[in-house]
C-alpha cells in the first residue's frame, strides 16, 4: 500500500457553471452570448455563466443564471445537464471545472439590459460551428456539443415542441426540425410521422391563416416524451424532395411512411449527466 507524500495537498479546484442557451429565431438556431468585460478574453463573446459558490449547488445556480439573462424559469423550459469540461489548461488563471447546462427555449426576444444581459446577444451557431466567430476559453467546443446533444434529441425525444409557443402548426414544427438540422424534407412524409406518434401531438380543434393561404391546424405538445419510431436524421448526400404544400390536406396526399432527414454533420454527442474529470 503506497503512502500520499508528505508534501501533497489537496488541489485547489474552482467550479463554474456556463449555460448553453438555444432557441429558434428567424428561421436561424442561434444561442446566447455575452460579452466579457474583464480578462481573461476580455471583449470577446462567451457563454453566460459564473463561479459557483459554496452555497449553491450547480443546478440551483444554472437555474438562477437562466432567469437572470431570459427571464424564464427553469422548470418552465427544459433544462439539462451537458457534461464538464475539465482541461487542465482551459482557464488561463487557475485551473476551473466547469459544468454546462443546456436550456432550449422557445423564440425569445433580444436580452434586455441589466447585469450580464446588458451586453448578451442572439448568435446563429452557424457562425460558431464554421469557425467565424471566436468564443472566450473552450466555449467554442461547448456550443459544438451543446448543437449536436439538441439534434440528437429531436431524433429520439419530443422536445423539438420546446422550440414552439404553446399552440403551434406542423408547419411550424416542421420549420423547427429543418433549422435544427439545417435541412428540408418532405411535408407530407413529415406531417404523416409525427401525427402518427401516441402522445406527441395533441390538437386543439382550432385553425390559424397567421402565415396565409388556407386555415392551418393547430397542436399543443402531447404527454410523450419519446419518439417511437425515431425521427431520424439522413446522411449527408441524402437529400429528401422539397416542394410546397397545402398543410390543411396533408392528409389526403400520398404519403411514404419512411421518413429521414438530413445530418448536418458534427462531433458524437455525450449524454446528459456524463462526468468528466
Amino acid at each position: 500500500m503506497s503512502l500520499m507524500p508528505d508534501s501533497w495537498t489537496i488541489p485547489t479546484v474552482a467550479v463554474a457553471v456556463v449555460l448553453a442557451v438555444l432557441t429558434v429565431r428567424a428561421h436561424y438556431l442561434d444561442i446566447l452570448l455575452i460579452t466579457r468585460r474583464i480578462p481573461p478574453y476580455q471583449g470577446c463573446l462567451a457563454l453566460p455563466g459564473g463561479f459557483l459558490s459554496s452555497e449553491h449547488e450547480d443546478l440551483d445556480a444554472a437555474a438562477r443564471e437562466l432567469t437572470e439573462e431570459t427571464g424564464l424559469r427553469a422548470d418552465r423550459v427544459h433544462l439539462e445537464q451537458l457534461r464538464t469540461y475539465g482541461a487542465p489548461d482551459r482557464d488561463p488563471r487557475r485551473r476551473v471545472v466547469t459544468i454546462c447546462y443546456l436550456a432550449l427555449v422557445p423564440n425569445l426576444p433580444p436580452p434586455t439590459p441589466g447585469g450580464d444581459t446588458e451586453n448578451a446577444r442572439w448568435v446563429p451557431v452557424e457562425t460558431i460551428l464554421r469557425h467565424r466567430r471566436t468564443l472566450a476559453f473552450d466555449h467554442a467546443r461547448i456550443v459544438t456539443d451543446a448543437v449536436e446533444q439538441a439534434r440528437a434529441k429531436l431524433e429520439y425525444t419530443t422536445l423539438a415542441t420546446t422550440f414552439c409557443p404553446p399552440e403551434f402548426t406542423i408547419a411550424e414544427l416542421r420549420q423547427i426540425y429543418e433549422t435544427v438540422w439545417g435541412q428540408q424534407f418532405d411535408p407530407r412524409n413529415f406531417h404523416r410521422k409525427v401525427t402518427s406518434v401516441d402522445g406527441f401531438l395533441i390538437p386543439t380543434g382550432t385553425r390559424t391563416t397567421r402565415h396565409g393561404g388556407r386555415p392551418a391546424a393547430l397542436y399543443r405538445a402531447g404527454p410523450a416524451t419519446t419518439l417511437h419510431p425515431p425521427i431520424l436524421r439522413n446522411q449527408p448526400h441524402e437529400r429528401p424532395p422539397t416542394f410546397p404544400i397545402d398543410e390543411a390536406n396533408a392528409e389526403s396526399k400520398p404519403r411514404n411512411t419512411r421518413l429521414m432527414i438530413g445530418d448536418p454533420g458534427g462531433d458524437p454527442f455525450i449524454d446528459a449527466g456524463q462526468k468528466f474529470p
